[in-house]
């Protein structure tokens, strides 16, 4: 199966071109050495209204399996991620963020200060992610190889012909060593 993904730093001062992204393209890498297709990258300002149309596009649209973000997890008034996704997403995945906070506390103890949220939209996990690249990919490698179970399961993957296929007909295909 091709994983695919989208990347979307929240950013007021790198959306008005004030500021190089630097997680963005440091989360791409390490999902694409994960083996995920990063068929999406985007960046929008700490605006509620902006960062949950760009979820929705990721997940209803592009129908990407999983749409990271990248920013807006701090204690900042603009800091609204968590807020924005929470709006979009129809089940939330707690493990996901609580693993990601588990994993940075045992690097600095202010890794529970971490406002992450985590949840499902339709066929895509979207996940949050904080805004510093170190974090940012801290929180990934915490998580990134479960969540292509998660894709699996949440694609509701069914035997067939000694494979497994997405239920829903849409031809992605499960090769065995992935199940």
């Amino acid at each position: 199966m091709i994983y695919t993904a989208a990347v979307i730093t929240i950013s007021d001062k790198g959306a008005a071109g004030m500021r190089e992204d630097t997680s963005g393209p440091a989360l791409c890498a390490e999902l694409e050495a994960k083996g995920w297709s990063v068929v999406h990258t985007g960046m929008v300002p700490d605006e509620r209204g902006q960062i949950k149309a760009e979820l929705i596009r990721c997940a209803d649209e592009l129908c990407v399996n999983l749409a990271v973000t990248t920013g807006g997890t701090g204690f900042s008034k603009r800091d609204i991620t968590p807020e924005a996704t929470l709006e979009v997403i129809e089940r939330r995945t707690p493990g996901i963020p609580e693993a990601m906070r588990a994993e940075s506390m045992r690097i600095t103890p202010r890794g529970m200060l971490a406002r992450q949220e985590a949840g499902i939209r339709g066929g895509t996990i979207i996940v949050n992610l904080p805004g510093s690249k170190k974090a940012a990919v801290e929180c990934l490698g915490a998580v990134v190889d479960a969540l292509k179970h998660g894709v699996e399961m949440l694609l509701g993957a069914e035997a067939v012909g000694g494979k497994k296929v997405a239920a829903d007909g849409g031809g992605a295909v499960f090769e065995p060593d992935h199940v």
